[in-house]
């Protein structure tokens, strides 16, 4: 299932990436609150399946939770059991574009290259993770589309305050952001406030609602 309708609806997506498992739901609700209502749950992180149980049950359909890093049909399927709705991949393993392909499963395939977005769109997915995208210049991803005209994509790798409203003026949809979605000192002292503060900074930097 691609997802242009999702990362249309939510332009921020919450990177959580080994977030210790007992400040998941605080940690989550302050991004919420923020204005974040789009996870990912990275799945090499520790606690990583059990914190996509935790997300599910806490917010309900109030939220979307996903599971990322997904390079395995394995870690498809664990992840989809622990309730995760969408997936995403740091590239395009075929196994899995295949899996998610057959089984109606949203995925964001991670690309970089034009042959990365040719697999892609042979399984069918239009809308793309591009991956890291703060390596490559921001006129990159209009080239990357003038062969591919009817692709669409998040850009995640490098997005940070400073630059998010950049990556939005060159053409993507939706940006991801894990270290760079809260200040770490202030996670680290459970200043929840101070974090709900920073991510709400952070949508009103990409200058929609």
């Amino acid at each position: 299932m691609d997802m242009y309708a999702i990362t249309t609806e939510h332009p921020l997506l919450g990177i959580l990436r080994n977030v210790p498992l007992e400040k998941t739901i605080d940690y989550a609700d302050a991004a919420v609150r923020g204005g974040v209502a789009f996870f990912e749950v990275a799945l090499n992180s520790p606690h990583a399946l059990e914190q996509i149980a935790m997300l599910r049950k806490h917010f309900g359909d109030r939220c979307l939770v996903g599971g990322g890093t997904a390079i395995t049909t394995e870690r498809c399927r664990t992840a989809v059991d622990a309730g995760a709705q969408f997936l995403l991949t740091p590239g395009t393993p075929v196994d899995v574009l295949e899996y998610c392909a057959k089984n109606d499963i949203a995925l964001l395939p991670g690309v970089l290259t034009p042959t990365d977005v040719a697999v892609s769109l042979e399984y069918g997915f239009k809308t793309m993770k591009l991956f890291p995208a703060g390596s490559m210049p921001m006129s990159y991803l209009k080239d990357l589309k003038g062969p591919f005209d009817d692709t669409h994509y998040m850009a995640i790798g490098g997005v940070n305050p400073q630059n998010i409203r950049q990556f939005f003026d060159a053409g993507y949809l939706s940006v991801g952001l894990a270290s760079s979605l809260m200040p770490k000192d202030a996670v680290a002292a459970n200043d929840w406030e101070t974090c709900e503060a920073y991510v709400r900074d952070l949508v009103s930097r990409i200058g929609r609602n």
